[in-house]
C-alpha cells in the first residue's frame, strides 16, 4: 500500500522556511541538517519497503519557485534524485508537484 505525505509550501519564500516546513511536515529525523544533502539523505532513508511506497505531494510550491528560482531548481533536482534512487530499490517513491488552477469547478 502506498502512503501519501503532503508538503504544503504555501507562504514559503526562503530556503530556511522550505527546510523548516520540510522538517515539520515530513517529520524528518532530529539529525536533519536543513540543507539539500541532508534532505536527500532523509528521502533516501525511508522506512522498510515491506510497508509499501510513498507518494509525496508538494503543494503551493509556485510562490517559493518565484521567490527563489535557483533554490527551487535545486529542490526539484533533490526530489528527482531521491525518486530515482528508489526506482532501483524495492520501495516506490513518487513526487507529485500539484498545480494550482484558477478554475473553481
Amino acid at each position: 500500500m502506498t502512503a501519501t505525505a503532503v508538503l504544503d509550501l504555501h507562504g514559503v519564500t526562503t530556503k530556511n522556511a522550505f527546510m523548516d516546513r520540510s522538517a515539520e511536515q515530513l517529520r524528518l529525523p532530529h539529525w536533519f541538517g536543513r540543507n539539500w544533502d541532508a534532505l536527500y539523505d532523509c528521502l533516501t532513508d525511508l522506512p522498510d519497503p515491506a510497508q509499501g511506497g510513498l507518494r509525496l505531494v508538494v503543494r503551493g510550491w509556485q510562490e517559493y519557485a518565484a521567490a527563489e528560482p535557483g533554490e527551487w531548481e535545486t529542490a526539484r533536482r533533490v526530489l528527482a534524485a531521491a525518486a530515482a534512487f528508489h526506482d532501483t530499490a524495492a520501495l516506490r517513491f513518487d513526487i507529485v508537484l500539484e498545480e494550482t488552477t484558477s478554475d473553481p469547478s
